[in-house]
């Protein structure tokens, strides 16, 4: 299947504080209406355009000051196939986002429309019914799913083998912990062919064994074409489930690209790429006792300093510091992270002449060559440290000191070759290969 899976147009939606209820989304509410009536007490809360009404005395008016904009001309479109993860600080719209998308709100203004089947998990046992069963609640799932009992019956295995629920499959819910839960209801959602998946961070409840499993099966979805909108704070699964990202902020949408590039503004938004950092008398160095760090450089074979570096040219590192008691064993190091905070490498100083050496007072230049073809693009920020041996001690330890972006001006050299799609991955180095023709 191709084309549009969905597509959200000008999408915005408010609430307002404080506002009294005309009108009550679920029997629940309205009953802890009634109930706090009868006790003599008003039922105040965030409530969403449509069901909001003005405080007595404030007829005819709007307190602005009362009015709270979850979404703000949110647009974007999402093909059938594709994964998209939503990243975002708490607070930035992102599960009313998907509340809209999943029938559960309406938006204030704009529209969201979706050409296929969705199923969502928002929340824990989203849809189930505590009083049911296990085993009654996959039928009730795949019944608003629009499936046929046979349907469900071939899925039914697969879903209680992923859940491991087997031994408790005829207990209501409401007895089930958490976890137990949290595995049924992702088993449910997964495996009832819904096209569009809808996830936001439940995930994570489980443990790392069955985050490992969701997301593993998230990605047979996705191979699958079904189309999956994933939200969480786990960077990345993010990277590894989805090629596009959109980052929320207040409601509105501040990036829609590649995820590496989008979450990299996400956790990094104010990074500044810098090829050279130095510290000064004035500027109190880190250090210790033996050593203090005085600069930290990134060069190109030119010696030239250097914020953007091809993919295909080495680059080197400098690290300058003084040791100021002679007579140690020292070993620098340097460290990488890309711009989604995810760790890359360490390296340290492995030099022949000083491994395992005591050695001198005085100012010391270590310099690292990181080969071209290794780092993949996007930006990367470069940290250093030293440590003394026998005993070991940390003098220093800096992290994210410099920042520069790798590019790719031309895929001649590299690891692309004559592949014109994305190149996934924190690194890309460029292996060599040989094919052999064993039979015609």
């Amino acid at each position: 299947m191709s084309g549009v899976a969905l597509t959200v147009e000008r999408v915005s939606k408010r609430y307002r504080i404080g506002a009294r209820r005309n009108r009550h989304d679920t029997l629940g509410s309205l009953l802890a209406a009634r109930v706090g009536a009868l006790l003599g007490r008003g039922s105040r809360s965030a409530t969403a355009d449509g069901g909001e009404a003005d405080p007595p005395g404030e007829s005819g008016r709007r307190r602005t000051e009362d009015i709270i904009w979850s979404l703000r001309d949110v647009s974007f479109d999402v093909q059938h196939g594709e994964a998209l993860g939503i990243v975002g600080h708490n607070g930035a719209g992102k599960s009313t986002l998907l509340k809209i998308l999943s029938r559960i709100t309406t938006p204030t203004t704009g529209r969201a429309v979706l050409y296929a089947r969705v199923g969502s998990l928002l929340e824990i046992g989203t849809g189930f019914h505590p009083e049911l069963t296990g085993r009654e609640n996959m039928y009730l799932s795949g019944a608003v799913l629009g499936m046929k009992r046979g349907e469900i019956d071939a899925k039914f295995d697969a879903i209680v083998d992923f859940a491991e629920v087997e031994r408790f499959l005829d207990t209501p819910v409401k007895r089930y912990s958490s976890g137990m839960y949290l595995r049924l209801a992702f088993a449910v959602a997964v495996h009832l062919e819904p096209e569009i998946l809808i996830v936001d961070e439940v995930l994570a409840v489980g443990d790392a064994r069955f985050q490992k499993k969701c997301l593993t099966r998230m990605q047979d979805l996705r191979r699958e074409g079904r189309t999956v909108l994933f939200v969480s704070h786990n960077l990345p699964a993010i990277m590894q489930l989805c090629k596009r990202a959109l980052l929320l902020d207040h409601g509105r949408v501040l990036a829609d690209g590649p995820a590496a590039q989008v979450i990299g503004a996400y956790v990094s938004p104010v990074r500044p790429t810098a090829a050279e950092r130095v510290w000064g008398e004035a500027d109190n160095p880190p250090g210790g006792d033996v050593a203090r760090l005085r600069a930290l450089r990134l060069r190109l074979e030119d010696e030239e300093f250097a914020e953007t570096v091809d993919i295909r040219h080495p680059l080197t590192i400098e690290m300058e510091y003084d040791v100021l008691i002679g007579g140690a064993v020292l070993l620098p190091y340097v460290n990488f992270h890309d711009e989604a905070e995810v760790f890359l490498f360490s390296s340290h100083d492995l030099d022949p002449d000083w491994e395992g050496r005591p050695r001198p007072a005085g100012r010391w230049v270590s310099v690292v060559r990181i080969p071209g073809n290794l780092l993949a693009e996007g930006t990367h920020a470069v940290g250093c440290g030293l440590v003394t041996l026998d005993p070991v001690v940390n003098q220093f330890d800096q992290r994210d000191v410099l920042s520069f972006r790798v590019v790719e001006d031309s895929p001649e050299g590299t690891a692309r070759g004559g592949w014109v799609g994305p190149m996934d991955g924190v690194v890309r180095p460029a292996l060599q290969w040989r094919s052999t023709l064993l039979r015609a």
